[in-house]
């Protein structure tokens, strides 16, 4: 990868990085969160990839031969596609404000938020997240960063489940109404 375009997806996610920092200690304490496997079942994709890495069970050519000619055009969309996912993220975070934690729980005086990134999408950090990781795989242009993307996004698909109980749970009114009317992470699919 050309140094520029280094230099360029340091600079997204080191942003991303340093705002989830900053953020985290702004948090609402916690009132309960999900427990058990509930609670370690998001992480099982990324779990399994890594092991697949470590144990060198992934074919070599996967992680570092090119999958095509790689050209300016493929980086650039790669980078566009992760600063759009970082900025949705951050989008989102920030709208999310108080009421955000990085593992499924509920805050004391919880609050739904449907609104901004909220309406496009029910988890619009991990679309963020999501779109983050694939620009970046893309930009690699090997089969190591497209399959980091869909362990991403297996990883957050289940995480967003267990956050769907715990908000049926906490909101069961306004909740059942809110998923009808928005996707979970794709706008209009899924």
């Amino acid at each position: 990868m050309d140094p520029m375009f280094r230099i360029a997806f340091g600079c997204a996610w080191g942003v991303l990085v340093l705002v989830w920092v900053g953020g985290w200690r702004s948090s609402k304490p916690t009132s309960h969160r999900a427990v058990g496997l509930n609670s370690l079942t998001p992480y099982l994709p990324v779990l399994i990839g890594a092991a697949l890495l470590r144990m060198h069970l992934l074919p070599e050519s996967w992680i570092k031969e090119p999958l095509s000619r790689h050209s300016f055009a493929l980086g650039a969309a790669g980078l566009a596609i992760t600063v759009l996912g970082v900025v949705f993220a951050i989008w989102s975070r920030a709208t999310l404000g108080r009421n955000w934690s990085s593992v499924p729980q509920v805050k004391e005086q919880h609050e739904l938020v449907v609104k901004g990134p909220y309406r496009i999408v029910r988890h619009p950090i991990y679309t963020g997240l999501i779109l983050a990781v694939a620009g970046t795989g893309l930009a690699l242009d090997k089969g190591i960063g497209l399959f980091m993307a869909v362990l991403v996004f297996a990883s957050y698909w289940l995480k967003s489940r267990v956050e769907e109980r715990l908000m049926m749970e906490t909101f069961p009114e306004q909740y059942p109404e809110y998923r009808r009317r928005v996707k979970a992470l794709i706008p209009g699919i899924l």
